[in-house]
């Protein structure tokens, strides 16, 4: 597994309830984009529409040696549809439906077989005092690893 971009800021504003694999419909010059790194999850999110998601403002930038047609933010931004089994689709917008819960792009990686996949998180938004006590934690957690690093070595 090869992993292509990741959505570090996600993981900072969202509590991560539960993840899913997904494909991603792509054209060709986006796939070649892809394996040169050129892609961006921040500020990406997925939503439902007549039972199809769909990934709305990924950055896939265009491939430098393909013909393009049109403006390159229409086609760098553009909305791709994601490909799941129809219960998985049914359960996501399920739980979306409930209300304050949201899907976003966690990650964007090739498998095992070279197809390009999308690790969809099931997800919820972060208070700020949530944001506050987490980043408390690590502190601490840092300070006691470094106090212990020169006690211990023998």
């Amino acid at each position: 597994m090869k992993i292509i971009t990741q959505n570090k800021k996600a993981l900072f504003d969202y509590a991560v309830l539960d993840t899913f694999e997904a494909g991603i419909a792509l054209t060709g010059d986006e796939v070649k984009s892809l394996r040169s790194g050129m892609a961006n999850l921040v500020g990406a999110f997925i939503v439902s529409h007549d039972g199809v998601l769909t990934m709305i403002n990924s950055y896939i930038a265009p491939y430098s040696h393909a013909y393009t047609k049109g403006n390159d933010d229409q086609i760098t931004k553009r909305t791709r549809a994601l490909l799941m089994h129809r219960r998985e689709i049914h359960r996501l917008i399920g739980e979306i439906s409930r209300g304050g819960l949201t899907l976003i792009p966690l990650a964007l990686y090739f498998n095992e077989r070279g197809k390009v996949k999308v690790k969809v998180g099931l997800c919820k938004h972060k208070k700020s005092y949530e944001r506050k006590e987490e980043m408390r934690e690590r502190d601490i957690q840092r300070e006691t690893r470094r106090e212990l690093r020169g006690k211990y070595d023998y």
